[in-house]
Formats: C-alpha cells, structure tokens, sequence
C-alpha cells in the first residue's frame, strides 16, 4: 500500500508544530507589555510627618499596592534616594504645594506613570505638582529607547559567540581565549557604538566593563551548556537567557511594572542584570550595581566552569576503554 500520504501529514504536522511555537513565543514576549503597572514601586515621600502620611495615605487610595513609600525628612534626603537608586521619585510636600522628583534615566516609563499619578493628586489637593527630573536620560536618548533597542543585538551577539566557539573549537582552553577575546572587543566596541549613538553618560571604561560582563555571561553560559549537553544544551541556553529572560528583563520598562514574581525572575537573568548594571554604570555612578553586578559573574563563572568540565566529559565519554584522553 502507499504511504505518499506520510509526507504531506508530518508537513502539516510541522507547520502545526511551528505555530504553536509561534503562539507561545508571541504569548510570552507580549504578556508582560500588556500587564505594565506599578508593583511595589519603590517612591519616597519628604516633608513634615502629617504631611507624608497623607500623601502616603492618597497614593495608597489612588493605586492599591502599587507603591511601596519611605518617608525621609526633606527633599535633600529623597533625592539622595533616588541616586542611589532606592527609590524611583519622591513625592516632597512643601508650604508652597508639592513637587515630584523623578529619575527619568532609571525609567522613563515609571517617570511617565508617576507624572501621571502626580496629576490625579494635584486634581484632589487643588494645587499644582512640579515634576523635576532629578537623574533625567542623555540628551541624545531622552526617552530610553536607544537604550531598550541596544539590548537585543547585545544578547543576539553573545549568543552567536558561545555558539560560535562551541561548534568551531574543540579545545576548552581555546574556547576560554575566544570567549576572552569577545568579553573585551564587545565591551569596548559595543560600549563605543552605544556612546556614538548617544544613548550612554558616564565612564566609559565603567560602561565597558558592564557591557563585557553581560557578553562574557551569555556567551559562557551557550558555551558552557553546549560543551556539557551538545545541541540540546545550546537551545536550552538560548530558550533560558534569550527566548525566556528577554521578556521579563524589564528594560523598557522596570523589573516592579512587570507582573509578579516575573520581574524579579527577570533580574537573574542576564539580559535584566545586563541592563540594571548598565544604568548604574552609565546614569548612577554605580549606585545599585551589586545585585546584578554579582548575578553577571555567577552565570559568567558557571559558564567558564561548564566549558572545562564539559569538555572533560565529552573526551572521557569518547575515549577507549574510558580513558581521557588529551585535550
């Protein structure tokens, strides 16, 4: 009996499979867009104590949970907050009426938001909010977006190089010294076009070495996953870090505008530690840079890790009688 029919069905089959990729890819990418509100948002609130906890008090009615609130004395206080990057605005209450001071630079989506929020508080006090941009975007990027748009060649990039170095050596100690060699080419030059292109401030050595440091974390991790699992550890790699961790990563936006536990998630990943190191670096003289400072080197150091020992593995699985042989 025939079977031509075999061939039509398992395309059919295939396109079928494809789309039902393509809907949850699409699902996963735009979800979190369509979900942006504040979550906890970090916000201060300066002036005298009755004050404060009547602004508190109205910004708790305006939008439930959306804020988490500090209060601090006076405006000198809250503005040293929001440069070091413990709070996004502050609200300061003065005889005069209120002000709202903003971080344009960490997020001009929340910046946005809260200007916004700023205006349903001036309609029901019946005196006019003054928006000052405390930490405002470069000039030549006011609104972030050079900024968001930098972060997908940035992680395309890096993992074509962990591929890249995966599939043409074989070596592990070679591997290390073309992952090297791309750690600093694509700090510098990426950090170079990105100056260029006048979406950064601040040092540049700085900026380059947040750059590199994300690079050095993404192609480490394909590197590493494919050297230990072959194929299927360099499409877990790219499932994890680029299909997974781009969505969540919160740099159009803010890891606390994106649903919950999500942003958080997305913040150990390396496109979202990537991009939190980098504002710090560029806009906050370092300010808040730990956390993914710390996130970056721990994929960077698995990665590396991953390289020597899986290439070990590969040689003492292949080699007779299993015996290792020389790498």
């Amino acid at each position: 009996m025939s079977r031509t029919p075999a061939a039509p069905a398992r395309a059919v089959l295939v396109a079928a499979a494809v789309v039902v990729f393509q809907v949850i890819i699409v699902s996963w990418f735009a979800w979190p867009a369509t979900e942006i509100e504040p979550r906890d948002l970090p916000v201060a609130v300066a002036g005298p104590p009755p004050a404060t906890a009547a602004v508190t008090q109205q910004l708790n009615a305006v939008r439930p949970g959306a804020f988490k609130v500090t209060a601090v004395a006076d405006g000198a206080a809250a503005d040293q907050l929001i440069r070091d990057r413990e709070a996004y605005a502050a609200f300061i209450v003065a005889t005069d009426g209120m002000s709202l001071h903003v971080a344009s630079a960490a997020s001009p989506t929340v910046a946005a938001l809260l200007t916004q929020a700023s205006q349903v508080l001036a309609q029901q006090s019946g005196r006019p909010v003054t928006v000052v941009d405390v930490v405002p975007g470069p000039a030549g990027d006011p609104r972030g977006a050079g900024f968001a748009s930098s972060f997908l060649p940035l992680v395309l990039t890096s993992l074509v190089a962990g591929l890249v170095m995966f599939v043409l050596f074989s070596r592990w100690s070679v591997r290390l010294i073309g992952l090297a060699a791309f750690t600093m080419l694509a700090g510098l030059g990426g950090t170079a076009i990105m100056n260029l292109l006048g979406v950064l401030d601040g040092n540049y050595l700085a900026n380059a070495g947040a750059v590199g440091l994300l690079a050095l974390a993404v192609s480490a991790a394909i590197a590493g996953l494919g050297a230990l699992l072959g194929q299927a550890g360099v499409g877990l790699g790219v499932v994890l870090v680029f299909l997974f961790g781009n969505p969540i990563s919160g740099i159009a936006a803010a890891p606390e505008l994106l649903p919950t536990p999500w942003g958080s998630i997305g913040q150990l990943l390396p496109p979202g530690a990537g991009a939190t190191l980098l504002r710090s670096t560029a806009f906050f003289d370092g300010a808040g840079s730990m956390a993914p400072l710390w996130t970056l080197v721990g994929w960077a150091a698995v990665g590396v890790v991953l390289v020597v020992v899986g290439r070990a593995t590969a040689v003492r699985g292949h080699a007779p009688g299993g015996q290792a042989a020389a790498s």
